[in-house]
């Protein structure tokens, strides 16, 4: 292989020589990029929620509980909702459900788990459920974030090929369950193979700025309590549509890509949302007067 890059975007001039996936160990165990980008990214999160809710008055222990049972649920929904559309990979050895470390995560899996937790924990708190989910979704996406580039290291929830200005290189030794199509436009340099896919995560991750930006500059003039979180559902779910199907590692339901189409529901979830919520806030106007 010689000094051929593992990394590289031709169109943009950038080339990284080694990327492991591996940090370091531990009593010989191994610790991955991946999990750390995560963990470093439910941590930032939730300072930025505690600091909102300071912001707003709230009690910020409040959302320590709320992130300590919402990443446990989180994991096992993600986890769940991997397994359940990717059973034919399970069915035959069951416990490889419980083997995390060999991957198989679904965020929206996460999002929606993470959602139940909130509205279990607001009833039992007896909380205003939308105002914590206006406080939290700023600190959600900012998560996703952060979180996507774990991807980035794993060499992963990368698309098809293109040759467009964003194209990446990997190497194709260090890439498992490339899609046919992506081998058929395989690159070699130099007597080196490397496939060139779209970097979807990095799409989403720019894209998910551009939400965040938006909800922060929402969250100070808000008109109801609800709308930051309805705009984060639609927001993320527009941008998840069209990015999704870019992918090539969709989990489907026959030909359809599952988080396409849940994306799509998402998308008139949320509108009806921010109408639901804006009539209430009207009514509830009108009776104060």
């Amino acid at each position: 292989m010689g000094n051929m890059p593992e990394i590289w975007f031709p169109h943009l001039g950038i080339q990284i020589e080694h990327l492991s996936r591996v940090i370091f160990q531990i009593f010989g165990y191994d610790v991955y990029w991946y999990g750390v980008i995560i963990a470093s990214g439910v941590l930032i999160a939730l300072a930025f929620a505690i600091r909102e809710a300071k912001r707003t008055r709230q009690n910020a222990e409040n959302y320590v509980d709320i992130a300590l049972f919402g990443v446990i649920f989180s994991v096992i929904g993600a986890r769940l909702y991997y397994v359940l559309f990717s059973w034919e990979l399970y069915i035959d050895e069951p416990l490889k459900i419980f083997a995390l470390r060999e991957g198989g995560l679904a965020i929206y899996g996460g999002i929606i788990a993470g959602v139940i937790t909130v509205i279990v924990y607001t009833k039992i708190k007896k909380l205003n459920f939308w105002l914590v989910a206006d406080t939290t979704a700023p600190s959600l996406i900012l998560g996703q974030i952060i979180g996507r580039w774990g991807n980035f290291f794993n060499r992963e929830a990368f698309g098809g090929y293109t040759d467009n200005i964003f194209a990446m290189r990997y190497l194709k030794q260090q890439v498992n369950n490339i899609a046919p199509s992506v081998l058929k436009n395989t690159i070699t340099v130099n007597g080196t193979e490397y496939i060139q896919v779209h970097p979807t995560f990095l799409y989403e991750s720019v894209w998910n700025i551009g939400v965040l930006i938006i909800l922060l500059i929402m969250r100070k003039n808000k008109k109801f309590d609800g709308q930051i979180f309805g705009f984060y559902l639609l927001g993320y779910a527009c941008g998840r549509v069209w990015i999704e199907g870019l992918r090539t590692d969709q989990l489907k339901i026959g030909h359809f890509a599952v988080s396409q189409i849940l994306s799509a529901v998402l998308i008139f979830v949320a509108f009806a949302l921010l109408w639901y919520r804006k009539q209430k806030s009207i009514s509830i106007n009108i009776n104060n007067e």
